[in-house]
Parts: C-alpha cells; structure tokens; sequence
C-alpha cells in the first residue's frame, strides 16, 4: 500500500539515486556555463490580476468539483485502502516549499533495495483512469484558492528534483506552480520530454501575460478532450535525473539508454 507521507526520500529508487549524483558531478556546472540567464515578466497582470483569476477560478471550480471528489475518495478506499490520500512535499513561487494532497492510485512495489519503484510502474488500473482523465488533479483547485498554485503554470515538482535543476531551470519557480502548462515552444522529437518541459515552463515565466494564459487555457481544454493524447501519458513519466552531455534534462528511463550503469556504480 502506498504510503501517505510528506517526505519525499522514500521515493527515489536506488538505481536513480546513483544516477542522480552521478549526472550531478559529471554535467551539472557545464550545463549551469551554457544556460542563457531567465528574465522573468514584470507586469500589472503578473503582479496583480493573475492572483485575483486564480482566486474567482478556482472557487467556482472547487464547489463545481466536490461532490465528483467525495466519489473519488470513496472509490479510492476500494481500490487502495486506507489513507485515501497521498501528501508530497512540492516547490512552489520562489522555492518555498507546501505540501499537496491527491488521491492514492500508485501501490508500493519496492526495488532489491527495498526502495519504491518509479510511479509509471506502481499505479494501478483505477489510478490510470483518474491520470488519464486528470481527475487526481481536481483537488488541486483547493491549493489555487490557498494560494500555493495558480491555473495556469509550470506543474509542481519534487522537492528533491531541484538539487539535480541547472540555474536557469530552477527559473520555473520564479512563478506559482500551475495546473497545467501547456506546451508552446515547439517540440523537436530528437529531444526528450524533460528538456522541452522545463523549456516550455522557463519560456512561460518569461511571458506571463492575459493573452499567454488565455492561449494555454485553450490548450489546456483541448489537452483534456484529446484521449489519444490522455493515453499516451496516462502512466506517467520516469523521474527527472538531471542532465545529458549536451545540457539536456533527461529522465532516468533516458539516462539509462544513454549512460551504462557501470560506469555509475
């Protein structure tokens, strides 16, 4: 059964621990030479009336969606027993850390290690329906109204997650964490989902603008009514590790098809 901790340790497997502090050591200061410095936006909307959407947002959205999350929880019990909750510590606007709660859908598979398994390999069938539809998201409007994320901004990380960040990704923070921030660099498929990732969330920090947000809510609806899409990314990635020799973030799945673990141990 997973458990319904705060601390983060737990969640990193043995395997992508020494990949971690082996990429910190080998790539970390190079990528930290070549990243290009953040400026983030300074505006009324950025300083003001963002907060004051969130707050009018995320109030409707949370009435509108309880009596959906007393189903959740109640199935939730079913499927994974008691607690129905899981609480994480995550980074949200300037680094400060606060704790998010979501529905359990992941089991607690262990690695040799005694360390749990990637996400992508512990959720289970009732949990991949709540991911694909985003309905373990819906408690998220509690936090918008607290103050701890807006609707739209760079999704909130680990905590663990920034020690392995370049400079210029660490930038992410500069905003509240969002929902959802929808892609609108343009993808290279060459590249790997993490680098355009935190791209996408360090371009947005830059942007923050009415007319931005406004564009990533279209993409945010039409995100959630294309299932295909929902499918493809349903079981979650890998974990962010840090970064390849080119400066790219890369996720561990990625750092094994690149770097032998041999040369890690």
């Amino acid at each position: 059964m997973e458990t319904s901790t705060v601390g983060n340790k737990n969640l990193i497997s043995g395997e992508e621990e020494k990949y971690a502090d082996f990429l910190k050591k080998r790539n970390l200061e190079k990528t930290n030479s070549i990243d290009t410095v953040v400026h983030p936006a300074d505006n009324i909307y950025s300083r003001y009336i963002k907060r004051g959407l969130d707050i009018l947002i995320g109030m409707f959205a949370f009435v509108i969606t309880l009596p959906f999350n007393l189903i959740f929880g109640i199935c939730t019990f079913f499927d994974v027993g008691y607690p129905i909750f899981y609480k994480q510590t995550r980074i949200g606007k300037d680094g400060k850390p606060f704790v998010m709660v979501k529905f359990r859908n992941m089991n607690n598979k262990t690695d040799s290690d005694g360390k749990l398994l990637p996400p992508n390999e512990r959720v289970t069938k009732f949990g991949r329906f709540m991911r694909k539809f985003s309905l373990d998201e819906l408690l998220n409007f509690w936090f918008v109204i607290k103050g701890d994320m807006s609707i739209i901004g760079p999704r909130p990380m680990p905590e663990f997650f920034v020690e392995r960040m370049s400079e210029r990704h660490k930038m992410r923070h500069a905003v509240r964490p969002g929902l959802e921030c929808p892609y609108t660099v343009p993808e290279n498929s060459r590249l790997n989902n993490y680098y355009w990732k935190f791209e996408n969330d360090v371009w947005y920090v830059e942007n923050v603008s009415f007319k931005t947000d406004i564009s990533m809510l279209v993409k945010l609806f039409k995100l959630t009514f294309n299932m295909r899409n929902r499918g493809n990314h349903a079981g979650g990635l890998s974990y962010f590790v840090g970064y390849d020799d080119e400066g790219h973030a890369i996720s561990l799945r990625e750092a094994k098809e690149t770097f032998n673990l041999e040369s890690v141990k």
